[in-house]
């Protein structure tokens, strides 16, 4: 996902719970267990989506893995992701699904409760390190069943186009979450980065909203860029137990309207018009300068480190307490493999940092604790010339001190949760709609019945 625009409800659910990412290794060469040579042998099946870069680093991975673990072989099963949930529902009802799998959490979560996915848990005493994972990143769907971890983590972040910044005189965003801009100071800088084709900024006299030469912000009305600011403000999408919503709150609905109102009212952040339907990526618009700064997901580092472009990361902005959040989809373990622990091996090696490149290129963070506590691991990944000099505290220390998960990964009913959310969403973003009467109505439907509780957070 690189796009500043409204992101569409498969990728939403992708991120949410399904493995656009790859799962944590837990073979580091600082410290993992070494599972080399361990397997009988067997032939699998490992179906995954991804870009070209993502299907050559992982192909790569599938050749050393095989290398490592003698008659053992892997089979890819790339597919792209628009066809990705047609076909992996056509292999498992004709039961002929792969040995293991990227999947979106709604089926993950249905089909472990079916009993059709390997439970990890009971693994985690013979790999300590697949028990030592980001507590967030965990797939329970009850005590002591889990079908998984997210394939790696990603955050929410800030970007931004140094030159932009250098031109208008504004400060660089803040990297560190106790110097989070305050909304309001993100707004004020926001005014000071926007300027017409004559020069003029927002709150000057002259200045032309339809001819607009560089917009100061852009933040998209959805789910993985509310749920962040929500937090801020010391709520979630729904209460603890996930039976009410809380959006429909004075403090909720305020942080709807900021977003609309960088559009419409401050008029320092592009409409759905003005991007149009085909937006540039988040990359492309902060290197033509279109826009000098971008609410969006770490997985850009990937393109930005080979955009040719000056660039840096920043944390959010924040109403109260600076929160990001931490989001990834997961990978599975199908319980009718022939090969179980040649599976769960393959589980706790795909997305090793020392055995595939994504993380190190920048699309990918680890979800083990210590590759964000330990300099040595912390250096496996981060120490090289595609990760800025503000990630460590822009990135590592603000996902593992200032973040909670993605409320998708989280919510039973999620499918249908969704059908409502996502038009709503898209009402609030055309502007002529008040945000509250939009969620007044959207909870109506949330409590009545579609908001069914959440998955355990903890399954130990």
């Amino acid at each position: 996902m690189s796009t500043p625009t409204p992101i569409s409800r498969r990728r939403v659910l992708q991120l949410g719970g399904a493995a656009a990412l790859g799962s944590i290794a837990a073979l580091s060469a600082c410290g993992g267990q070494s599972l080399s040579g361990s397997s009988s042998g067997g032939k699998l099946q490992f179906m995954f989506w991804g870009s070209a870069g993502e299907q050559k680093a992982i192909g790569n991975m599938l050749k050393s893995f095989a290398k490592d673990h003698p008659g053992v072989t892997v089979e890819p099963l790339y597919t792209p992701g628009s066809d990705y949930d047609t076909k992996l529902n056509a292999l498992v009802a004709s039961n002929r699904q792969p040995d293991m799998c990227y999947m979106n959490s709604p089926l993950g979560y249905r089909l472990a409760e079916q009993g059709k996915l390997v439970n990890l848990y009971p693994y985690f005493n013979k790999y300590p390190d697949l028990a030592n994972r980001l507590p967030g990143t965990y797939f329970w769907w009850d005590k002591g069943k889990t079908y998984g971890t997210q394939s790696a983590n990603e955050i929410m972040t800030l970007w931004y186009s140094k030159p932009a910044f250098q031109d208008a005189g504004v400060a660089m965003p803040p990297a560190v979450a106790s110097d989070a801009w305050s909304w309001d100071t993100f707004v004020a800088n926001a005014y000071k980065l926007t300027v017409d084709q004559n020069g003029k900024h927002p709150d000057e006299a002259g200045f032309d909203p339809n001819r607009i030469r560089q917009f100061g912000a852009s933040a998209a009305i959805s789910p993985l860029v509310l749920n962040p600011l929500l937090l801020s403000r010391g709520l979630n999408f729904t209460n603890e137990d996930a039976t009410k919503t809380t959006i429909d709150t004075p403090e909720a609905i305020g942080v709807f309207q900021d977003l609309v109102d960088l559009m419409y009212k401050h008029r320092v952040a592009p409409t759905p018009a003005q991007l149009g339907n085909n937006a540039p990526t988040t990359t492309v618009q902060l290197k033509t300068r279109r826009i000098a700064m971008v609410i969006d997901g770490q997985w850009d580092l990937l393109d930005l480190a080979q955009g040719n472009l000056d660039f840096g990361m920043g944390v959010l902005p924040r109403y109260d307490k600076p929160m990001t959040i931490t989001v990834g989809g997961a990978t599975a373990v199908f319980a009718a493999t022939k090969h179980e622990q040649e599976s769960v091996e393959l589980y706790l090696y795909h997305d090793n940092p020392t055995k595939v490149d994504l993380f190190s290129s920048g699309l990918w963070m680890p979800l083990e604790k210590r590759y964000y506590t330990d300099q040595t691991d912390i250096d496996v990944w981060t120490h090289n010339s595609v990760h800025p000099p503000e990630y460590r505290t822009a990135a590592v220390d603000y996902a593992m001190n200032n973040s909670a998960p993605f409320f998708y990964q989280k919510l039973r009913n999620i499918d249908a949760i969704d059908k409502v959310l996502t038009p709503a969403l898209q009402v609030i973003q055309e502007g002529k709609t008040p945000a509250a009467d939009v969620l007044k109505t959207l909870a109506a439907k949330l409590n009545g019945g579609l908001l069914q509780g959440a998955y355990p957070s903890d399954g130990t």
